[in-house]
């Protein structure tokens, strides 16, 4: 075969080149609309109700985190005027988690606060299998189901009740940024959550493209579970959360962010470990929205401008690198104004100073969710089925 000329692969050059820059230049505008939205929802206040419903709080639980105890505190005392009964589950009788429950109920003596051991497995899902459980010792009408590393202010059910209280409400959820209790690899897990989840869920919700519902907390009527089915549905699902929001729309009802920011605690301490957590995560809304997240590369505006740089890009791109980073910067000042609690004062610089690491990592993550076909999720490796369904190994079954 004939040798291509050089001056056509130069052009082509050129031509990738430009076309990197032009996505990289756009996405660099859409992090500074980002940012001005965050500052925007950090003014926004939730409105409160005047029904004060006795409120079922579930969380399952799974292993040692750092800070859990304090974590868990935070649903403890809350200000809300009504009732609340916290249940927290486990699958094993040895998980350390039980501990710190035990430590809770002497430092909260009036809370109503139980635990629930059950190991029944129902599906490849551990977390909902955990809540199926969990379901079993819940007794009221008012169900809030969370993780067990966020953080809550004290006026969190209240908010709530206040959201969920409104017509045509199904279910509210929570946006949440980061903090890393852990170490280095903790941190940059967090500024992940500060400077790309956030600014990319706000991106969602103000063009519509989006329709985030998040594992972070949602809460919802007994009778709106019942009518999408149940727990039991999600059991093979690997992105629950967003299914859940999807089976509560289909009825016709809205699933309401509310304006309050939870803090989620990130406990990763390894980089095999944030590795696997985030490829998890990309490959998650991959299967969910395979066209939006293709889309999603217009938010990577740095890998991109370093890849027209090494296409040839020249100044123009070194240019476009700085401003990639700045607007990332802007983001990161902007997630600083929400008012998360449980976090320190100043946080944002964390994820400056890591801006290009997590931007480098995040891209790979995004390019490498393309080929994965199984992840890895607390040792278990979940092999992806078609329509966001998993499955697990046999001897990992019930």
């Amino acid at each position: 075969m004939a040798r291509q000329p050089k001056w056509i692969t130069l052009v082509l050059l050129m031509v990738a080149a430009s076309l990197l820059l032009i996505l990289s230049l756009i996405g660099s505008a859409l992090l500074y609309w980002a940012a001005w939205l965050i500052r925007r929802r950090a003014a926004a206040v939730d409105p409160h109700g005047t029904h004060m419903p006795t409120v079922s709080l579930l969380k399952p639980l799974h292993g040692a985190e750092p800070r859990l105890a304090d974590n868990l505190a935070t649903a403890l005392a809350q200000n809300y005027p009504g009732r609340i009964e916290m249940v927290c589950g486990v699958a094993r009788n040895d998980d350390p988690a039980i501990a710190t429950v035990e430590s809770l109920r002497a430092d909260f003596p009036a809370a109503n606060l139980r635990l629930i051991v059950d190991p029944r497995r129902w599906g490849a899902n551990a977390k909902v299998s955990n809540l199926i459980n969990l379901m079993a010792a819940a007794n009221h009408d008012v169900l809030v189901f969370a993780d067990s590393d966020i953080v809550v202010s004290p006026d969190y059910i209240t908010r709530l009740v206040g959201l969920l209280d409104q017509s045509g409400t199904g279910a509210v959820t929570c946006l949440y940024v980061g903090r890393g209790d852990a170490g280095f690899w903790s941190r940059l897990v967090a500024a992940g959550i500060d400077t790309h989840f956030v600014p990319a869920t706000m991106i969602a919700l103000a063009t519509g493209l989006g329709r985030p519902c998040m594992g972070s907390t949602i809460a919802l009527h007994r009778n709106t579970l019942a009518e999408i089915g149940g727990f039991g549905r999600f059991a093979d699902t690997l992105a629950d959360d967003y299914a859940f929001g999807e089976a509560v729309r289909a009825t016709g009802r809205k699933v309401v962010v509310a304006a309050m920011v939870l803090t989620h605690a990130c406990a990763d301490t390894t980089f095999s470990r944030v590795v696997r957590q985030e490829l998890r995560w990309n490959a998650t809304i991959l299967g969910i929205d395979p066209a939006g997240y293709a889309g999603s590369i217009i938010l990577h505006p740095l890998p991109l401008a370093l890849i027209a740089w090494v296409a040839g890009g020249g100044m123009v791109a070194a240019g476009a690198s700085l401003l990639a980073i700045a607007a990332r910067a802007s983001v990161a000042l902007a997630t600083d104004h929400l008012d998360a609690p449980g976090r320190p004062a100043g946080y944002h610089f964390v994820a400056i100073l890591l801006i290009p690491l997590r931007d480098l990592l995040s891209f790979a993550m995004f390019i490498m969710a393309f080929v994965t076909r199984s992840v890895d999720w607390r040792g278990a490796d979940i092999k992806l089925e078609p329509e966001g369904r998993i499955s697990v190994p046999e001897d990992m079954g019930q």
